[in-house]
């Protein structure tokens, strides 16, 4: 379990209203506390225990797959690098349509230009609207609806022929 599985993980948890989650799997045992004081904070404990020497020859065994993983990822970076991605301005709750029973702002294969809606993006009870820089077409959509976006978080990738 990586980084980004984690912060996903607590992501989740934090929007689901649990109010504890435990995870334990070979190698990383998760704690996920919410709403456990009065302030209504987010408490995260992650404890990794030390890996016994036993444990040595299984991590040996997984790595022989690695390669083939390791080789596609350098040829999907090179077929995502001719495309343009447009990032998330702010933090915030990622939306497709501008409400639930309109149509969405655009799909895979829509044609954008420059000033077209995109999303919005609620924060603080504020919505909004995220548009367009580059004229092109919509190949990707990298973010599920109503789900959480970072800042600098990308969005979209966008092929500009």
């Amino acid at each position: 379990m990586d980084l980004k599985d984690i912060q996903n993980l607590i992501k989740f948890v934090a929007k689901s209203g649990a109010s504890e989650v435990k995870l334990e799997t070979e190698d990383v045992k998760i704690t996920i506390r919410t709403g456990g004081d009065s302030k209504g904070e987010t408490t995260y404990i992650q404890q990794i225990p030390s890996m016994p020497t036993q444990q040595a020859q299984p991590v040996a065994q997984a790595s022989a797959t690695a390669p083939a993983s390791q080789e596609a990822a350098p040829v999907a970076a090179a077929a995502d690098a001719k495309y343009i991605t447009i990032k998330s301005p702010i933090i915030g709750t990622f939306y497709r349509k501008p409400a639930p029973d309109k149509p969405m702002f655009v799909e895979v294969g829509s044609q954008i230009n420059t000033g077209d809606v995109l999303c919005v993006i609620e924060a603080m009870k504020l919505f909004n609207e995220i548009e367009s820089e580059v004229s092109g077409k919509i190949v990707k959509i990298l973010v599920d609806d109503a789900s959480p976006v970072e800042f600098d978080q990308p969005l979209f990738l966008v092929d500009p022929s």
